[in-house]
């Protein structure tokens, strides 16, 4: 039997490229099968390199707001690569993001750019470091911010019980100062902090939570971490590298009313190309080198290519009646396929904030990693190799956030819910 162009791509890749992908979820070994080889993609859809054509719900995982090759964005990024694609010097573009970021975001007075979203909270947490003069932190099982040496920890055997790594190669004692809280259960963290008083230099969270599948905080807990830390002299840094501008043109911060003292960013400020940041307040942000003792660098950071297209993209998103587009399509989808899922009577429960969502082979309510884990993950792989059959594109894992574009029409959601209906009809 002759292969696909993406299994002989995928076979080839495997000889030079560990498990043959360049980030571990592309490889499908959570739900078996070959990976696509994607070869372009334009407005809501992709089409690999054997032709096949897809609605796309993963949007590369979050930052294709606009959908993908947008002309506006593509325009930018032609013209700046006419005049070179990186400086390591100053450019102007850096200043009129660093605006739109600072005028957007409720807590952020100062900005800086980065590369990626783990250098974004690498540095972020550094900084909460060197301006408590504290050591530990505290971060939520199932929230995830990058693949630094310091988030790469599990829970131990108690709530008090220090991270130990999930990663070889990270060693006990730096995984040691990272505390892992129950995300959604406010008594999780005042037990740190009764334990230890005055070494937490700052909580860090996704405040959706969107690496175990989307999940919402509860009512009021996201204002008890922002009393909490005040009370305790810690900081609170909100991991918005998914959330931001994608949840709502003020980002989850916004959408909740809580003014945290750090915010990272990623994904959507890039126009899905490779960018960073991390901002807040003005007194904390002047601890960052060259004005303070706490120092972080990088050649590409503000690269003019992701800066364009930055741009360009929170331009378009500030037009009028652009978010209540994005939540009246993904809460058509979500309510479509709530819908589908009742009519084959198999377990489930869809989470949604704004135009990001995950559905669970659960019955719900999932609202922490221990319900998102309690999932028929079995199930979801055979849901997802149905919907790449009926040419739907959603995340390889069931624990990862599905997105909606603004290239997504209401066509597009229709023809989307009679497919997973299909779908769902070969897992009875």
């Amino acid at each position: 039997m002759q292969l696909s162009k993406s299994e002989a791509l995928f076979t080839e890749a495997q000889k030079y490229i560990p498990g043959g992908v360049n980030s571990p979820v592309r490889s499908f070994r959570a739900v078996g099968g070959t990976p696509p080889f994607i070869a372009r993609g334009k407005g809501s859809r992709v089409w690999d390199v054997d032709g096949n054509e897809y609605i796309d719900y993963l949007g590369s995982w979050g930052p294709l707001v606009l959908g993908h090759s947008h002309p506006a964005v593509v325009a930018a990024l032609k013209k700046t690569a006419e005049g070179g694609t990186s400086f390591g010097a100053p450019v102007e573009g850096e200043i009129e993001l660093a605006k739109l970021i600072c005028g957007s975001l409720p807590s952020v007075e100062m900005v800086r750019l980065v590369s990626s979203g783990t250098e974004a909270c690498m540095s972020a947490i550094r900084l909460a470091r060197a301006f408590t003069n504290r050591n530990k932190i505290i971060k939520f099982a199932g929230c995830y911010h990058g693949h630094a040496d310091g988030l790469l920890v599990k829970a131990g055997s108690g709530a008090l019980t220090h991270g130990i790594p999930t990663s070889a190669g990270v060693p006990e004692s730096y995984a040691s100062e990272t505390l892992v809280a129950d995300y959604n259960d406010v008594e999780s963290v005042e037990k740190f902090f009764l334990a230890n008083p005055t070494d937490i230099a700052a909580i860090i969270i996704e405040p959706v939570a969107g690496n175990m599948g989307v999940v919402p905080p509860a009512p009021g807990f996201l204002d008890a971490l922002r009393r909490i830390t005040q009370e305790n002299g810690a900081l609170l840094i909100f991991d918005e590298v998914i959330t931001g501008f994608r949840v709502g043109p003020n980002g989850a911060q916004g959408l909740f009313g809580i003014r945290p003292d750090i915010t990272t960013m990623g994904k959507i400020i890039g126009g899905g190309l490779p960018v960073g940041a991390y901002g807040g307040r003005k007194d904390v942000m002047e601890m960052v080198a060259p004005l303070g003792a706490m120092y972080q660098a990088g050649t590409l950071s503000g690269n003019p290519l992701a800066v364009s297209a930055g741009i360009v993209t929170l331009t378009e998103l500030q037009k009028p009646g652009t978010y209540d587009r994005l939540e009246t399509l993904a809460k058509r989808l979500t309510d479509g396929l709530t819908k589908a899922f009742q009519s084959v009577e198999i377990p489930s429960t869809i989470n949604r904030v704004g135009s990001m969502f995950t559905g669970f082979f659960n019955a719900g309510p999932v609202t922490s990693l221990a319900h998102a884990e309690g999932s028929d993950t079995a199930m979801y792989g055979r849901y997802f190799h149905a919907m790449q059959e009926q040419g739907v594109y959603i995340a390889p894992s069931q624990f990862e956030a599905g997105f909606v574009s603004t290239a997504h029409s209401e066509a597009d959601i229709d023809d989307t819910i009679a497919k997973a209906t299909e779908a769902l009809q070969t897992l009875r």
